[in-house]
């Protein structure tokens, strides 16, 4: 109480609460990536979250499944053992390593290549988005290019109402995304409306752990 009684007179409350949250932000990050490294490279929010069911039940058996941004590719892995042929796509190289000797299967393809740019000459029962449009800018032209790809696409995507503290750095000014890689994050409303720009429709949604979890459709 009198450390508090004496930030406030010296004026420096929004000091430290800068500082602070630059502290948390900066913790938080550190330990995503020990927990990954402690789970052989493999986040703990994969079992934690179990989300890969929502995709593996949103998919029927012996269908053609295009994971855009697969990342090492253990959701790929599991919507395989339902699908006659999964292709996961990534720009990093890195991952698709991994993916190749961690989560490889005979009826899974992984392509190196940027989806928003890349070519499909494919067409596909399902495409999965898991985490993935919140690092895409120019969204609804994606998402207008694959949804000639599939007629139902499924997402998961971050909300920024996910806790009181996100909105709040947000109102102060502050850096506020999960990620310093996303461009966006969503509350339900500014994502049905994202959707409907897109011309996709939602099906279905939940919210899980501070995400939207959706079956969107053509």
């Amino acid at each position: 109480m009198i450390i508090s009684r004496t930030i406030q007179k010296l004026g420096l409350t929004k000091t430290f609460l800068k500082i602070f949250i630059k502290l948390y932000d900066f913790s938080y990050g550190k330990i995503d990536w020990l927990a990954i490294t402690e789970n052989r490279g493999v986040h703990p929010k994969h079992q934690l979250m179990d989300y890969h069911k929502f995709f593996v039940d949103n998919i029927t058996k012996d269908s053609i499944v295009l994971d855009i941004g697969c990342g090492i590719g253990a959701v790929a892995f599991d919507v395989a053992k339902k699908a006659s042929k999964v292709v996961g796509i990534d720009l990093n190289k890195k991952n698709l390593e991994t993916a190749n000797k961690k989560f490889s299967a005979r009826n899974i393809e992984y392509i190196l290549a940027d989806a928003t740019t890349y070519n499909f000459k494919e067409k596909f029962d399902y495409i999965i988005l898991s985490n993935v449009l919140e690092h895409i800018d120019k969204r609804i032209e994606f998402l207008k290019k694959i949804k000639k790809l599939a007629p139902t696409i499924l997402i998961r995507v971050p909300m920024i109402n996910r806790d009181w503290l996100t909105p709040y750095k947000k109102e102060r000014g502050l850096p506020y995304f999960s990620d310093n890689t996303h461009f966006t994050e969503y509350t339900l409303k500014t994502f049905q409306e994202e959707m409907k720009q897109a011309g996709l429709k939602i099906k279905e949604y939940s919210i899980q752990f501070g995400e939207i979890w959706a079956v969107v459709r053509v």
